[in-house]
């Protein structure tokens, strides 16, 4: 008897379950692009090394095409095209408009899909290799230019419009931030 070389998975995509038959080396950016036509996540290097086909993995970041579809099977997987409330741009998508965070735009899905990952991390007081003082006590730092450029180093643009995806991702924290604060108080 020969082993199947394929399988019916159940994907959780942007809140909605979605079935369908995958080769097992299927990456889940080729089924999101392919299987899915879920167009918005980009492939760019297809090697892990550029960041547009980042994607959000039960709320951390991914790169899809090093992630098999049958691997991420009962995972919560966001894509750009779950990140936006309707028609109501996400704020992290609102700063990406108002700032000229993207030129050609190719890259913006992962960058943006990344960007709410560092945001989130940032949150929760996760260091990265700039952040100068580790000690718990210490708190989150600060959300430098710098903390972002590190946090946001996964993801490349040809283009070079990193003056401004730095200033939106920043922007987007600051807006996101005083919405928690107004929340609890």
């Amino acid at each position: 008897m020969t082993a199947s070389t394929s399988s019916v998975i159940t994907l959780h995509i942007n809140g909605e379950p979605r079935t369908f038959t995958v080769d097992h080396r299927t990456t889940l950016l080729d089924a999101l692009r392919e299987h899915l036509e879920l167009t918005g996540t980009k492939k760019g290097c297809d090697h892990g090394q550029c960041g547009a086909c980042t994607v959000l993995l039960d709320g951390r970041r991914a790169v899809s095409c090093l992630q098999l579809a049958v691997a991420a099977e009962g995972r919560a997987i966001i894509t750009i095209e779950g990140v936006a409330d309707g028609e109501r741009l996400h704020p992290v998508q609102q700063a990406f408009l108002e700032l000229d965070g993207y030129q050609c735009g190719y890259c913006t899905p992962g960058q943006i899909c990344s960007a709410l990952a560092v945001i989130k991390e940032h949150a929760a007081g996760w260091p990265s290799a700039v952040t100068a003082d580790l000690r718990p006590e210490a708190g989150p730092p600060a959300l430098t230019d710098d903390e972002i450029r590190e946090r946001m180093s996964g993801n490349l643009c040809r283009c070079g419009a990193y003056t401004a995806i730095v200033r939106a991702v920043a922007q987007a924290a600051h807006e996101q931030s005083a919405e928690t604060k107004a929340v609890v108080a």
